[in-house]
């Protein structure tokens, strides 16, 4: 038999965030599942939708926090179902711009729709959600520095420098 393993305070919060987001991400596959779209998918689409400037490939990768060649062949995926366009910029050449078709604009709105899934925080009072907010803004500043550190380690990643 084995020994039991004692967590500490942080591997337990660490966990428990963990279970947390995992349960909820299920809940919003399912979901999405239903209309025929993935989360990567629904957030290139959120982005989209409410971005008040043109994007492109890569600011959609910052944004997504992904690698650029992922949101690429994303792109290139939600393209050829017509959810998306891409076009060549006309004063930048070597740039594109990425926009959504009618099609990505009524998937966008179908899904807004159906947001069962993420309702769960409805559960949650305004002084709860404001703490979880000021705790997640914590948490990504954190996690965004770490990556910065690694990054200039022995495994650094030229993409994100």
């Amino acid at each position: 038999m084995r020994d039991h393993i004692e967590l500490n305070e942080h591997e337990r919060a660490w966990e428990n965030l963990t279970v947390t987001y995992r349960t909820l991400q299920r809940a919003r596959e399912l979901e999405l599942g239903q209309m025929g779209l993935t989360i990567p998918q629904a957030g290139v689409l959120h982005f989209l939708a409410t971005s008040k400037e043109p994007l492109t490939p890569m600011k959609l990768s910052r944004q997504m926090n992904r690698q650029p060649h992922t949101v690429s062949a994303l792109l290139t995926r939600m393209e050829d179902q017509g959810l998306v366009n891409t076009t060549k910029d006309l004063q930048r050449k070597n740039w594109v711009r990425v926009s959504l078709t009618k099609k990505g604009e009524e998937a966008f709105k179908r899904q807004l729709g159906a947001r069962t899934s993420l309702n769960a925080i409805s559960c949650l009072s305004e002084n709860e959600i404001d703490t979880l907010h000021t705790t997640c803004k914590k948490l990504r500043v954190n996690g965004v520095e770490l990556i910065r550190q690694m990054q200039r380690g022995p495994y650094s990643d030229p993409l994100f420098q």
